[in-house]
């Protein structure tokens, strides 16, 4: 069956984004291959390996560049799923990354918006009824 592989995400500068991906989120540095005029194809995913990574593409041109930060027009671009939501905030919140709300509960679960290194908006959810 087709599956979603990777979602493009757009970077300023390479280096900078997987330390941001590998430190303050703890994913998982899964490729970094040179490609041709400095390109490089780099996948970052979380821990477990098991769902969608992402591509993280250096921006190319204008227009891409003025994509960076706002990718989804200022609505939420991802949802990181969580099996402890307290466990995680308070990781990512040690290591920086910047939270626009306080933890709240919603029917779904709990969840908190949070920024990434260029500002776009990203949920961070423990759904109330976890699959397994």
């Amino acid at each position: 069956m087709p599956y979603i592989a990777h979602v493009t995400y757009l970077v300023r500068d390479y280096d900078e984004a997987i330390a941001f991906f590998t430190q303050a989120l703890s994913f998982t540095l899964v490729e970094d291959t040179p490609l041709e005029n400095g390109n490089r194809w780099v996948l970052v995913s979380p821990p477990d390996l098991n769902g969608t990574s992402m591509l993280l593409a250096k921006a190319a041109t204008p227009e891409q560049e003025k994509a960076i930060g706002n990718q989804t027009g200022g609505r939420v671009f991802l949802f990181l799923q969580t099996d402890n939501f307290t466990r995680d905030y308070g990781r990512m919140t040690e290591k920086g990354v910047r939270f626009k709300e306080k933890p709240r509960e919603e029917p779904y679960g709990t969840v908190a918006v949070f920024e990434d290194l260029y500002g776009n908006k990203w949920d961070l959810i423990e759904p109330r009824n976890q699959p397994g």
